[in-house]
């Protein structure tokens, strides 16, 4: 996985195919299965039953009328023409064109989706696993503080600015004329591959923050890196890996000696450390010695300090690798503060709010991890529930059992590997949650595969993270992935609002004619009126609806359960009623209109011209209705949506014109509304709005008396 630039090398080949590192990640990320998103599955099952339930009401009512004594034809015409208005093939390209909205909102927050069905996904998400540095916290990563024999030094100044004071209780230290200090410096510019470029007046941190942090600690004492490198040349390395959790590197002495600079791990090197560093000589590590360090190093990881430990060795001539890693001798600790993003706090308390778990997976200390969530308010569950913290040591060889166990117990997990982030999200998915997942590496890919939403980060992500997630976001803020649920959960809402717009339409043009031909009148709707209701009032108005800003409280809502259905019973009753409803007051505007005009000459084109309008206007009053469920349409949230008062005028212009230009009455069959007849229409057309309104009033105060 490296791209060599320039300069000569030697390669040596020690695996090739699934056996490299690279490879067994590939392998991981083969058996990573991808899944459709909860809205694909539903809108699937949507389709096939829509299908089966239009195909048979359509048969039923065309040998209903051809019974009836109408044409066989024409009655097939008429089933046609409801089979084409009851489907609505407007859905697809509606909810595409609600996503591709949302991720265009998305985009401008610095939340890029790659795959466009993920930003319903994050709608439904029910728990975050993310990462710490960099995206709970700021990234900027300083050292604070240096553990050296007996002594703590603090370190003042933040971030990559090398101004600061070293200070050993309160009184200043000068690190070149203090022994101790300047060789734990020394290792720690030395034993390091970061470099912290300034020009402009702004700090760019090449390698990892971690080891920049000891780069500013050594400048703020005038020990420059590029100062002591002709002194202390390096001649050797082992680069840190995870596994070691050290560095080392070998360097010439100004003395002519060879001596091996160590930093990594507390544990690792104190465990691979005889002696230690004291105010005037070295002196053998007692087990005494062992336990203080091992305290201090947990005094440091509870106070939210990422912990080094430093170390070096004298090498004899012809040394081995093997002499790198052991008879060390233990120079201190370094604690460092990454502070938390000033929003941070806020976000993961939205997403409690909203019903959403936050799981942290960093590879910090489990003190420090523990006291980071503390601080986050991330260890306790929204009862109230203390959660715990979990350290990689605790998921070695666990069963099916005892990983559900342990997600749904855990809030943090320290010290994990790439494999465990794996599983961790595979054991949530098992218990039914809808996981989004942070990563940043390559190791992170399978990780961010199996997810159900794949989050890279934008900054210090690899290639192979970003094409593999689902959604980039460009700051690496945990704030970035809220605000970016929250605009799936905005689009989610407004495919139900369009849904329930569209098949509460559908349904009261299929009743309209259903029920006229079942009692033996005249059919109150033509073919071409019925498509025609279909291009007009089934587009625009759903459209605007699709455009809904969010409603207040959204994110004071639980998650959808990811296996509940489109349309829920509740939901089908809902459209069922107000279905009904609209048919109901089309068969008055009809029967008034018969009444009126009789079924002589031009009396049933009257009749249907009433009906047809009815509906019409009937249904684009009722977008109003669709807006929300349970707040008024006559809030003061009325217009906030100014696409839906457009779509609305748009669909009055198209009435008005199918009624008055004598191109659309010759094709629609159509006549020109008394003032009599607009009456009728108007006031029909406008009683559902006001029937829904008295419903919600009811719904609303049934609600409160539940509540007290």
């Amino acid at each position: 996985g490296t791209t060599i630039t320039d300069g000569r090398g030697r390669l040596l080949v020690a695996a090739t195919g699934a056996r490299t590192e690279m490879g067994k990640i590939g392998i991981l990320i083969d058996e990573a299965t991808t899944r459709d998103t909860p809205l694909e599955q539903k809108l699937a099952r949507l389709g096939r039953l829509l299908i089966v339930i239009v195909l048979g009401l359509c048969a039923v009512i065309v040998f209903a009328g051809w019974l009836r004594g109408n044409s066989f034809l024409y009655m097939l015409e008429v089933g046609i023409s409801l089979a084409i208005a009851a489907v609505p093939e407007g859905l697809p390209a509606v909810a595409t064109m609600t996503l591709a909205l949302g991720m265009q909102r998305m985009s401008r927050m610095g939340a890029l989706i790659r795959r466009l069905p993920a930003v319903e996904t994050l709608g439904s998400t029910t728990v975050i696993c993310t990462d710490k540095t960099g995206t709970l916290t700021r990234n900027e990563m300083t050292a604070s503080v240096l553990a050296i024999g007996r002594r703590r030094i603090d370190v003042t100044g933040t971030g990559y600015v090398p101004v600061g004071v070293f200070q050993d209780s309160g009184t200043p230290v000068d690190p070149r004329s203090d022994e101790q200090l300047a060789l734990a410096l020394r290792i720690g510019t030395l034993c390091n591959d970061a470099k912290v470029e300034r020009s402009g007046g702004r700090d760019t941190v090449l390698g990892d923050p971690t080891e920049a942090a000891l780069v500013v600690a050594a400048e703020k004492a005038g020990m420059s890196h590029a100062a002591l490198e002709p002194d202390y040349p390096r001649i050797g390395e082992v680069p840190f890996d995870s596994d070691s959790k050290r560095m080392v590197t070998v360097h010439r002495t100004p003395q002519g000696r060879t001596v091996a600079f160590v930093k990594g791990s507390p544990g690792t090197l104190l465990a691979a450390s005889s002696s230690e560093v004291r105010a005037v000589d070295v002196a053998p590590l007692t087990p005494e010695d062992r336990r203080r360090w091992e305290e201090t190093n947990q005094q440091l990881a509870s106070a939210a300090l990422r912990v080094l430990g430093l170390a070096y060795r004298e090498l004899p001539e012809g040394y081995s690798e093997g002499d790198l890693a052991r008879e060390l001798i233990f120079v201190g600790l370094v604690g460092m503060i990454d502070p938390l993003r000033d929003e941070a706090k806020a976000a993961i308390a939205t997403c409690r709010e909203a019903g959403i778990r936050t799981v942290m997976i960093t590879g910090d200390q489990q003190p420090t991890a523990a006291e980071i969530a503390r601080q986050l308010g991330i260890d306790r569950d929204p009862q109230g529930r203390s959660l715990r913290t979990v350290h990689a040591r605790e998921l070695t060889d666990l069963d099916v059992a005892g990983w559900q166990r342990t997600v749904a117990e855990a809030a943090v997990f320290a010290r994990v590997s790439p494999k465990h982030k794996l599983q961790i999200v595979e054991a949530l998915q098992g218990q039914g949650h809808i996981v989004a997942m942070t990563g940043d590496g390559v190791n992170d890919a399978p990780a961010l595969k199996q997810a159900d939403i794949g989050v890279a980060m934008g900054i210090k992500g690899t290639e192979v993270a970003k094409e593999t997630a689902d959604m980039v976001i460009t700051d690496d803020n945990f704030a970035t992935i809220v605000g970016a649920i929250e605009q799936g959960r905005i689009i989610y809402a407004n495919i139900l609002r369009f849904v329930h717009y569209l098949f509460s339409c559908n349904f009261a043009e299929i009743l309209t004619v259903f029920i006229a031909i079942m009692i033996g009148w005249p059919l109150p709707l033509g073919p071409l009126q019925i498509l025609w209701l279909n291009m007009i009032t089934d587009i625009f108005p759903a459209l605007a609806l699709a455009l809904e800003p969010s409603a207040p409280g959204l994110m004071k809502q639980a998650p959808r359960d990811p296996k509940e259905s489109l349309l829920p019973p509740r939901f089908i009753r809902l459209i069922a009623w107000q279905g009904l409803l609209l048919a109901g007051v089309t068969l008055l505007a009809f029967s008034i209109g018969m009444r009126w005009y009789g079924s002589e000459g031009d009396g049933p084109r009257h009749a249907v011209t009433m009906a047809f309008m009815t509906l019409a206007l009937a249904q684009v009053f009722h977008a109003f209705n669709a807006r929300s469920q349970r707040r008024s349409a006559f809030s003061d949230r009325l217009f906030t949506n100014g696409w839906l008062w457009g779509a609305v005028l748009v669909c009055l212009l198209l009435q008005v014109a199918a009624v008055y230009v004598p191109l659309l009455q010759t094709v629609l069959l159509t006549l020109p509304p008394t003032a009599a007849d607009w009456g009728v229409i108007a006031s029909c057309a406008l009683s559902p709005v006001a029937v829904v309104e008295l419903v919600k009033v009811v719904q609303r105060s049934t609600a409160r008396t539940r509540a007290r």
